[in-house]
């Protein structure tokens, strides 16, 4: 029986680490221009960076290419605490060593154009390849020489490319109205290195979190080939308002996986091997809500100031289970155990929750600086919830309410060049989760075990990002 508790936990463990990309939580929104703006860019939405926020500003692009990079320098702070109940039954508090989370530099892009077109200009066709301005994450495997109090969490995200393409089309029958919509695909790869403890919670084995029962797992799912789509609408009852609203539908994400796993050093495992890699990971990633309304003035002068304020809600509670189907993967000459043994499928609960976003932008434009070439100076701000009850985050899928400031600019280079630049600052607020409430355990598949299981998301939690990008779109 005690074979088979290890072989169930270690077995299991390798494949949960499939959620990193299931969180789907996006650091900030994205695009460098549409972020100077704080990401209120819904119902102003008038170039390429339409894709994301609202097809329907695709009516208003003209012909252009366009092309830009952003790097999400995200860095954060974990101090694990875990509640440990003793010999006798006390409840002890432990605190670890803080970890710090970091990411490579990795530019983010957007890449695409868009062709306008018919006897009135009235069509736009436009495709485009982008990522989210998601982090890669990487925690410690040790720390100080001992193991990382983050490794049941998450060890490293790097190895992941995910990209988000589409073709899309935009329609202005008349001046007052545009309508747009996109065909997409989430396309690419999910890696993810995490290690797993294989000791039970009832202690028949070894002490909780025993190092001798660590499994290092690596986890990859992909090709991920993911359709879904997005339309919105436009309306311009005067010159100086735009009325703005769009829809994302979700992804729904059903991917073939590869596990591999280091089994632990412990005397059960002295012969063990695994058999099979192969694994399906199946999870949702939620619809999307974007209304906002637009103030233009013109300033004379050569000069005019566009306003948005913008609404988000993001539907996160879509997003409540990672479901892992193994394929014929085994675990072999397990002492005490018959050999080989197949893992079971598994449902992951994770019980995200919606998420709001409160955006206000600027842009104002000019050629009173540069008399031969027109500038736009832009700066926006946006409030947004977390995606995550606090009794679910962790350094793998962490997430706070924060605040997202933006600034940037353009130059006009001539007819056809503009030229775009983006400094943006992520606060997270802090988190800090009593190991009472926390939620997350070290995954054992043990049924009926009276005793309580030490959740490993407990403790004190930072984060922040700093985004900075350029960009350059040729208007022919």
């Amino acid at each position: 029986m005690r074979a088979r508790l290890l072989l169930g936990a270690v077995a299991v463990s390798a494949l949960v680490a499939s959620e990193a990309s299931a969180a789907g939580l996006f650091t900030a929104d994205r695009g460098v221009r549409p972020l100077g703006r704080g990401g209120a860019f819904v119902a102003g939405a008038d170039d390429l960076g339409a894709i994301w926020y609202n097809p329907a500003g695709l009516a208003d692009a003209g012909t252009t290419i366009y092309v830009d990079f952003a790097w999400l320098n995200f860095s954060s702070e974990f101090r694990r605490k875990t509640e440990v109940a003793d010999a006798a039954g006390t409840l002890r508090t432990y605190e670890y060593p803080q970890v710090s989370g970091t990411t490579p530099f990795l530019p983010i892009p957007t890449l695409g154009g868009t062709y306008n077109f018919g006897d009135k200009k009235e069509f736009t066709a436009a495709f485009g390849i982008l990522a989210p301005y998601t982090a890669i994450a990487s925690y410690p495997l040790t720390v100080d020489g001992q193991p990382s109090p983050s490794r049941y969490s998450l060890v490293t995200l790097d190895g992941s490319a995910l990209v988000q393409m589409g073709a899309y089309f935009a329609y202005k029958p008349i001046e007052e109205i545009r309508i747009g919509m996109g065909l997409q695909a989430l396309v690419g790869k999910f890696a993810s290195r995490v290690v797993f403890s294989a000791s039970p919670s009832d202690r028949l084995i070894g002490a909780p979190e025993q190092p001798e029962y660590d499994s290092l797992s690596q986890l990859d799912v992909g090709p991920i080939i993911t359709p879904s789509g997005n339309f919105g609408v436009v309306a311009v009852p005067d010159k100086r308002f735009r009325i703005g609203l769009s829809a994302q539908l979700p992804f729904w994400i059903n991917a073939p996986a590869t596990v591999r796993v280091r089994l632990p050093t412990a005397a059960p495992f002295d012969r063990a091997e695994q058999d099979g890699e192969d694994a399906r990971v199946r999870f949702r990633l939620p619809p999307i809500l974007r209304v906002g309304t637009e103030y233009r003035a013109d300033l004379g002068d050569d000069s005019d100031l566009r306003i948005e304020v913008a609404y988000v809600r993001e539907f996160w509670s879509l997003h409540d289970s990672i479901d892992i189907r193994p394929e014929n993967i085994k675990l072999l000459n397990v002492t005490g155990f018959p050999s080989p043994f197949g893992v079971a499928p598994i449902s992951i609960p994770r019980n995200f929750q919606d998420s709001n976003s409160f955006r206000l932008g600027f842009e104002y434009s000019t050629k009173s600086i540069f008399k031969s070439n027109r500038t736009d100076l832009r700066a926006g701000i946006s409030y947004e919830t977390s995606g995550i009850p606090e009794a679910w985050v962790s350094p793998l899928t962490y997430d706070a309410n924060k605040f997202i400031g933006g600034f940037g600019g353009s130059i006009h280079a001539g007819e056809h060049w503009r030229l775009d630049a983006l400094a943006a600052l992520v606060l997270l607020d802090g988190t800090q989760l009593d190991p009472a409430d926390a939620m997350v355990p070290r995954v054992n598949p043990v049924k009926g075990n009276p005793t309580k299981t030490e959740y490993v998301n407990g403790g004190d939690y930072s984060a922040r990002a700093i985004i900075l990008g350029v960009g350059a779109q040729y208007k022919f």
